[in-house]
């Protein structure tokens, strides 16, 4: 375990039996992803079972040599290989000395959960989220409620790779029973809502199937269920929630049922997507500003965090303003607004991509779908007579994209961020005219956001967990300035022909 792992293997030989295969592409920058095969699939795997020991080998080192102490919760989402993948990873840990406190088959936020529950420093949850099924990944931390950031992540990395791990041995293992009642005992410790709602609970047969039904049902909700069953071959579509493909599905339901609200929460449960009543499907941007009002008529003066793919109504929202509210746009990604939330010590933070976090009282500093659910519906709650919809009405229009994701290998994705970057500051210099309009600013901690004299703006930044590119363009001005800015945005991205063809487009 102690030898450097390779980066690549041939499948079906002896050597990928006893040999580590770490690719080192899938330490990403705040969490570890890997393609680790599928039988549909002839792409070569870049993790075998032997890599995943050495992982957890390597994470047990940094554990020992960060002095967080030995204790550690482990978990497991609902794909085919996920338990495989964590017991080995549980090997390695135990063998470089953790006490590994394993909660079973879990969502994400149940695993941060179970880390204040058992009083247990670190987490390792062993999840692709959304992924399609052949990817894995690990969700790591070691200092509640935050995860790894790019420091952690390269130190991981470094031990990993060069088998610096240590492994003295003296570990131990114990399966934890009952962490899941405790989990939603948790969410729903304020009390039942008065209001009696009918809510679509989208899962996509991933694990959320499990926890978020029952969850809807013990806040007093009447749940109308969608793609609850467990089934890791995930039949009509990926559980991701900021998909069209599973938006669309859930306006349908809850057009069909007179919901009031439609649900959809992602493969590890830390994501939920919302759509309304009357079957508009309300990008997590939106939500957080609605959410964003809320909090902030309870308590004025609030901060929120928010990822610089999130609408600019965070900053002109004169409801927000009215209510003293501030907004920091910071670094996509799980890891840095969790990490920025806490820095500033804000009400919440909010990910275009649906990943919300909420400090108490509302949660504990962690992205959680379900939390976000039950605040969603508490703040209906407190609205008696308007719908999901009345809410969304209230917002100042614009006009915004879906996140989009033209392909671009992870070995390039970043230099061609930074050339995209490096021409719009070369035209903004040069007073070069962008769709008809001025540049007037550039927002440059994660990728670039270019923003022209009407607020219509535009992103490119690179993809943390996948080879891809991420675009998004939004205009407070009408539909066919948004058309405008991303056909000039996409133009500058044609320039590189690494980039390839969008997942979706709008």
């Amino acid at each position: 375990m102690a030898s450097k792992p390779v980066a690549s293997l041939q499948p079906n030989s002896y050597a990928f039996e006893t040999t580590a295969l770490v690719k080192p592409s899938g330490f990403r920058e705040y969490d570890a992803r890997w393609w680790f095969g599928h039988p549909a699939s002839d792409k070569a795997p870049e993790l075998n079972l032997v890599g995943v020991q050495a992982l957890g080998a390597g994470l047990g080192t940094l554990m020992r040599r960060l002095g967080v102490g030995p204790d550690i919760v482990v978990g497991h989402d609902f794909r085919s290989y996920s338990l495989s993948i964590k017991l080995a990873l549980t090997a390695g840990l135990m063998a470089a000395g953790a006490r590994v406190r394993d909660i079973g088959l879990a969502l994400s936020p149940m695993a941060y959960f179970a880390q204040f529950h058992l009083d247990a420093p670190s987490v390792a949850m062993v999840t692709a989220s959304h992924n399609e099924n052949g990817w894995t990944g690990v969700k790591m931390g070691c200092a509640r409620p935050l995860t790894f950031g790019p420091e952690e992540m390269a130190a991981l990395r470094d031990i990993v790779l060069s088998g610096d791990v240590e492994t003295p041995g003296g570990g131990s293992y114990a399966f934890v029973e009952g962490v899941r009642d405790a989990y939603l005992a948790d969410v729903v410790r304020d009390g039942p809502i008065g209001r009696r709602l009918r809510v679509v609970a989208a899962c996509g047969n991933g694990t959320a199937g499990a926890f978020a039904p029952e969850t809807l049902e013990r806040l007093g909700c009447d749940v109308i269920p969608l793609d609850v069953e467990l089934d890791h071959s995930f039949p009509r579509y990926n559980p991701n929630p900021e998909d069209m493909q599973m938006l669309h599905a859930i306006r349908d339901k809850v057009l069909e049922a007179g919901a009031d609200v439609g649900l959809g929460f992602d493969g590890d449960g830390d994501r939920c997507g919302v759509v309304d009543n009357e079957g508009n499907e309300i990008f997590a941007d939106k939500i957080g500003v609605m959410l964003a009002r809320d909090i902030s008529s309870l308590r004025r003066g609030a901060r929120f965090v928010v990822d610089v793919k999130s609408t600019g109504l965070f900053a002109t929202d004169p409801v927000l303003l009215a209510n003293g509210a501030a907004t920091d746009y910071w670094k996509t990604g799980h890891s840095y607004i969790k990490r920025r939330v806490a820095e500033l010590d804000a009400a919440a933070g909010f990910e275009k991509s649906g990943h919300f976090f909420f400090n108490p009282p509302i949660g504990r500093g962690y992205d959680d779908g379900l939390v976000t659910a039950i605040a969603i519906c508490r703040m209906l709650d407190r609205n008696p007579g308007r719908s999901m919809a009345d809410l969304y009405r209230a917002l100042p229009e614009t006009f915004g994209t879906p996140t989009m994701s033209p392909h671009c290998d992870d070995d390039v994705k970043y230099a061609v961020a930074d050339k995209v970057t490096g021409a719009f500051r070369q035209m903004q210099a040069a007073g070069d005219l962008l769709a008809g309009h001025r540049i007037v600013d550039l927002v440059t901690v994660n990728g670039v956001r270019v923003v022209t004299d009407d607020g219509t703006w535009g992103l490119v930044r690179a993809s943390s967990n996948k080879p891809e590119l991420v675009v998004v363009v939004e205009s407070p001005v009408s539909s066919a300035r948004r058309r405008a800015m991303f056909e000039a945005v996409d133009a500058v991205l044609r320039r590189n022909p690494e980039v390839g063809a969008y997942n979706q487009t709008f």
